[in-house]
């Protein structure tokens, strides 16, 4: 069902200073900062040639990144990112088989303009996990 690795995110205290480590410490490309309002995050993108990284700041003070950062002060990896085919298919495959899926189930649009859901950390092993229709 799941496909490639789209990113991994990590939430980041300071998008201005994490996006210069990556590009001018690592040479990495790296995208400018996008607001994404709905998900209570500005991204960054770094492009790398077999996936991508994602910074995360919060945006708000209703930002889920917040509250990841007043446990994980310095930040650190928030989730991960597999591509699907079909995501309806996928969200009711997953959830036929006891999966949670966060909110209301109902796929919004993510940083990259496709439908994405989230899957409850807690049946990933700890790991929180995106789902993004490729």
């Amino acid at each position: 069902m799941i496909g490639r690795l789209n990113h991994v995110a990590i939430a980041v205290p300071d998008l201005e200073a994490a996006t210069a480590l990556y590009r001018d410490t690592l040479g990495a490309v790296v995208t400018a900062p996008t607001a994404q309002p709905d998900h209570g995050v500005t991204v960054v993108f770094i492009e790398l040639p077999n996936t991508k990284i994602e910074l995360l700041e919060p945006l708000g003070e209703n930002s889920p990144i917040a509250a990841f950062l007043e446990r994980n002060a310095s930040g650190g990896i928030h989730h991960v990112c597999y591509e699907v085919d079909d995501i309806l298919a996928a969200r009711d495959r997953l959830k036929a088989s006891g999966a949670r899926v966060l909110g209301s189930g109902e796929p919004r649009i993510g940083a990259h303009g496709k439908p994405v859901l989230f899957l409850h950390p807690k049946d990933f092993n700890g790991t929180l996990v995106e789902l993004e229709e490729a």
